[in-house]
């Protein structure tokens, strides 16, 4: 397998947390998306969306958006489940996992971040207000999700599912832009029992080749 990807970008993030999790090795191919690799005509060429990540199968088969490719690998490389068996807890898990990758992450990604700097011209303090509030507010409605369930290690259960995928990148990006994370018990201790295991840790950006400080 072959996963285009950018070291900060947090969809990229999430998958690479998949297929840690899963211990599914792949060649890391990085596209840089502040300097603007992914609108080349290389990239272009293969990514429809001129996104990342892209993963690539060994037969030339190429998935693109995060979630649809981490279901993709919990159906074809089942264990360790990312996905509860049953359907209530999927729909569970798929809602705290949305939380972050439909509410959150939409308004405040690099290129709606660019757009509000380099063509609205917004202040870069008002940027950063404007992301911070609408993560706080993300993470506010999570933690409530949260607090109407069980008290579990993780975001839903004893082991990682498709909402930590999600969770672990968003408090990453959240401290990059210095975001209140206080008030929120049950989301940060999800967040600390992932980053506990081996496989967030050599999942994140740091640990990327394509890392910058």
């Amino acid at each position: 397998m072959k996963l285009y990807n950018y070291f900060r970008s947090s969809a990229s993030f999430r998958v690479r947390i998949a297929l840690a999790l899963k211990g599914i090795s792949y060649e890391y191919l990085p596209v840089h998306l502040a300097k603007g690799e992914h609108r080349q005509p290389d990239y272009a060429g293969i990514a429809a969306d001129g996104l990342v990540p892209l993963l690539e199968l060994p037969d030339g088969t190429r998935l693109s958006q995060s979630m649809a490719i981490i279901e993709f690998l919990d159906e074809t490389h089942p264990e360790p489940r990312l996905l509860p068996a049953d359907a209530l807890s999927r729909a569970r898990v798929r809602a705290l996992a949305q939380t972050v990758a439909c509410e959150i992450h939409p308004i405040n990604n690099l290129r709606v971040l660019k757009y509000l700097s380099g063509v609205l011209k917004v202040e870069e303090e008002a940027k950063n207000t404007w992301y911070r509030h609408w993560v706080r507010t993300g993470l506010e409605a999570f933690e409530r999700q949260l607090a109407q369930q069980p008290q579990s290690r993780f975001c839903f259960g004893e082991t990682p599912t498709l909402a930590d995928c999600c969770l672990v990148p968003q408090i990453f990006n959240a401290r990059r832009f210095a975001t209140p994370l206080d008030g929120l018990p049950r989301t940060m201790a999800a967040f600390d029992a992932a980053m506990a295991l081996s496989a967030f840790q050599q999942a994140q950006p740091s640990a990327c080749p394509d890392a910058e400080d």
